[in-house]
């Protein structure tokens, strides 16, 4: 489809996710901030914003995270999911007050039991979260920053 029109954003989000799932995190970035630039009133500006934050989270890059995270929220203030990255992202920081305003939000959001505890995290993940580089990367700062903001493990 890129070969037909390589200025198709729909695409090249879903280009990124592909990238994003089997590890090639590295390509992920350009391919988001390349479809906001030709497209920056999509109606999905949002987890676009909230891919880059994902990004750089799994890069251990915090502050940028939360940068891109905060927009995410800013467009799409009822997804549970932005919450729930915030709330790891500013558990890894440090900021558990902040962290656990975020946890309580993703879960007044969702309504269900998915985001009570860690075990219940990892359950709905299944093998979504893709290739095994990228299942270590949330492990090591997705799930530790859950840990952070008080997310119990069972």
């Amino acid at each position: 489809m890129l070969a037909i029109n390589p200025n198709a954003a729909g695409v090249l989000d879903v280009l990124a996710d592909c990238k994003l799932l089997t590890g090639s995190i590295e390509e992920v970035i350009p391919l988001e901030k390349q479809a906001i630039r030709l497209s920056p009133r999509d109606p999905r500006i949002g987890w676009l914003h909230l891919r880059i934050g994902q990004v750089h989270q799994l890069q251990s890059r915090i502050d940028e995270a939360i940068q891109w995270l905060e927009r995410a929220r800013g467009a799409v203030p009822e997804l549970p999911f932005v919450h729930l990255l915030l709330a790891s992202a500013h558990g890894l920081k440090g900021d558990t007050e902040r962290a656990a305003a975020e946890l309580a939000e993703a879960r007044r959001l969702h309504g269900g039991d998915r985001y009570s505890s860690i075990a219940n995290v990892k359950a709905f993940r299944g093998g979504y979260w893709g290739a095994p580089k990228i299942r270590d990367l949330f492990d090591a700062t997705y799930i530790a920053g859950l840990r952070k903001a008080g997310m119990p493990e069972e």
